[in-house]
């Protein structure tokens, strides 16, 4: 891993995806969470902020040591117990149906194997867990999509891997997940990288 990807790279994902316009997103991503919660890409501890009053811990998977290390003074301030339990979502070190609920924002557009990822989440997730989830993606509007197919490869080798066409309501259906109603709309920024959905998802029934 270079120096860009290792120490640049999550300070400007922090500066990027930490920003107050951002903030009522997460906070509203974040509602309804309780008792032990797996964070899927925990990043800098962003979200410790908005979690409602029931969260008492939080299982953080998290590759970047940059990011844990900006998250500490966060999670020193946060009142809740933070652990941080992997490096990778597509294998998490967690027994089954060890979580309440489980939390992801902006992390499907960059993990390798995002439906591996989900799967994994599923596994964890104790019977009546949901899965709250606050992500970028593919836009409705052929125009901006266009953009976001010229765009992704630089996006990809300048982000660490972050794609702009993954579809986040698409893959939650494909990885047995069912989402309930979403809220998509453009946030403020550029239309490529600002097309954002909020959902709260529970495990399919089979």
């Amino acid at each position: 891993m270079s120096f860009y990807e290792s120490s640049v790279l999550p300070r400007l994902v922090d500066v990027a995806c930490g920003s107050k316009g951002y903030l009522r997103w997460r906070e509203k991503t974040a509602a309804g969470l309780s008792g032990t919660v797996l964070e899927l890409g925990f990043g800098s501890g962003v979200n410790l902020a908005v979690l409602p009053a029931d969260v008492v811990e939080v299982l953080a998977v998290e590759p970047s040591a940059t990011a844990m290390r900006i998250a500490e003074r966060r999670i020193s301030t946060s009142g809740v117990r933070v652990v941080h339990v992997g490096l990778d979502g597509q294998r998490i070190e967690l027994d089954d149906a060890s979580c309440d609920s489980a939390l992801c924002t902006f992390t499907l557009c960059t993990i390798p194997d995002a439906t591996a990822a989900l799967d994994e989440v599923r596994r964890v997730l104790r019977p009546g867990g949901r899965l709250h989830v606050l992500e970028h993606g593919l836009a409705p509007d052929e125009s901006v999509v266009a953009w976001q197919h010229r765009l992704e490869p630089l996006q990809r080798r300048l982000f660490g891997g972050c794609h702009l066409t993954r579809d986040p309501i698409a893959l939650l259906e494909g990885a047995g997940f069912e989402p309930g109603h979403a809220t998509q709309r453009y946030g403020k920024g550029p239309k490529p990288w600002t097309y954002l959905t909020r959902t709260v998802a529970t495990v399919r029934d089979h």
